[in-house]
């Protein structure tokens, strides 16, 4: 009786010595295994965007004030600010500025703008560069965002994918088996749990992030929205002045 309880005892031990998580995708099925990789590396690839996501857009923020310090300051003119930023601008609320000011001043120095016509037709092409620009620099701003929202989709049901492969495997160790016990189900299962826990592990992340991302965004946007309104109602205003 003695020896046998010992005997119990060191098999529980190695059975546990076993049960790690390299040991699970080693001994897993290649299909599970191929899922694991592809979790494993979709979860890399997120918390990659993440974190590039998060360091541009405070980057951005702060540039946008810098800027906007600069604009309202009252330190010379409009024209001096474009002329020291140039035609290569670093952010988008400076492009958003420079391209308006480059239409402003080809129409303005080539003397179009001598009658009301030609006044409302240079708002309209400002503001209609403007648009452009910041759909332009926020397709920029949003790119690899559909991963984010694809990973959180899918990887759930991708890991269920190789959960449900798992099981359908120790189903298949008891038919060849004839055994029951949990020695021959244990490493099929825990295998499927361990892909579950994967495809949870890519997606929790990468669903509260593209949450607070595009919340994110959507803020800079309307600052941007809101920059441009305020530089085209300047414009229209000199060029009222200017009648």
């Amino acid at each position: 009786m003695e020896d046998s309880a010992i005997q119990a005892v060191s098999l529980g031990g190695a059975a546990a010595a076993h049960v790690s998580i390299w040991h699970l995708f080693i001994q897993a099925d290649w299909v599970v295994k191929a899922v694991m990789v592809a979790l494993i590396t979709a979860s890399f690839w997120c918390w990659a965007i993440i974190f590039e996501k998060s360091r541009r857009l405070r980057q951005l923020q702060a540039a946008a004030t810098e800027f906007e310090d600069n604009f309202w300051s009252g330190q010379g003119t409009l024209e001096d600010l474009y002329d020291r930023i140039g035609g290569r601008p670093d952010d988008p609320m400076e492009s958003l500025f420079a391209a308006a000011m480059r239409e402003w001043r080809r129409s303005t120095t080539k003397g179009l703008v001598t009658t009301e016509a030609a006044r409302q037709a240079l708002r309209d092409r400002v503001e209609r560069v403007m648009v452009t620009t910041m759909s332009r620099e926020m397709e920029r701003l949003e790119h690899r965002m559909i991963f984010l929202a694809s990973v959180g989709s899918t990887a759930p049901f991708i890991g269920l994918f190789g959960t449900v492969w798992g099981i359908m495997n120790s189903f298949k160790s008891i038919a060849l088996t004839k055994n029951t016990s949990l020695a021959v189900v244990a490493p099929g299962i825990a295998e499927a749990l361990f892909a579950t826990a994967l495809g949870l592990i890519a997606a929790i992340p990468a669903v509260i992030a593209y949450n607070k991302i595009s919340s994110d965004i959507g803020r800079y946007t309307s600052r941007l929205e809101g920059f441009a309104a305020e530089f085209a109602a300047i414009v229209s205003r000199q060029l009222d002045e200017a009648e």
